[in-house]
């Protein structure tokens, strides 16, 4: 069955959320140690409700399953677990860039290019609010994925987890208007 992608709704949060604690505890052990992958499943995977009330949230679907999320925002968080300084204001299309948010794919649906159309739906619907550009926090696991869909790495990050950990990331940005491919 080929994967079908729509606009999650708030009955899909917990099937995003194992999702996410699934991806997070099988690809962060290659980059992080036991403690600061138990405080990523934990804190970055709960689904932020404003993506889906925005409707700027994306999902795969196959026979029922999610296989894949993610989405952007036209607000002022970079990510999950970020708490401090962030603001729910929306964001100023024509300053700042829209953020790419929450990106999970399961295991056995990686390499299909299902984070690629995630990432162009969220370039395309961005681009139709009058976004010029895109920025995200990336976990070590998501660099290579966002190089190849032409961000560039901006600077190295610290992730500050709600229980105290510090995890590391890569702040990166790209222009919109380049192409999607």
């Amino acid at each position: 069955m080929e994967p079908v992608l729509r606009l999650a709704v708030r009955e899909d949060s917990a099937a995003v959320a194992e999702l996410g604690r699934a991806s997070v505890l099988e690809l962060f052990p290659a980059f992080h140690d036991a403690v600061e992958t138990a405080s990523a499943a934990k804190h970055i995977t709960t689904l932020d409700p404003a993506l889906i009330d925005d409707g700027t949230y994306y999902v795969h679907e196959v026979g029922g399953e999610i296989v894949a999320c993610g989405g952007w925002s036209r607000r002022n968080k970079l990510f999950n677990a970020s708490t401090a300084g962030a603001d729910d204001r929306l964001l100023d299309p024509a300053t700042e860039p829209a953020r790419i948010r929450a990106m999970f794919v399961r295991s056995d649906w990686t390499r299909r290019g299902l984070a690629r159309a995630i990432l162009t739906a969220c370039t395309d619907a961005a681009r139709a609010e009058g976004f010029t550009r895109l920025a995200l926090m990336s976990t070590l696991p998501g660099v290579p994925l966002y190089k190849a869909f032409g961000f560039v790495e901006v600077a190295p990050a610290e992730l500050p987890m709600p229980d105290g950990v510090v995890l590391a990331g890569v702040a990166m940005e790209r222009s919109i208007e380049e192409n999607t491919q």
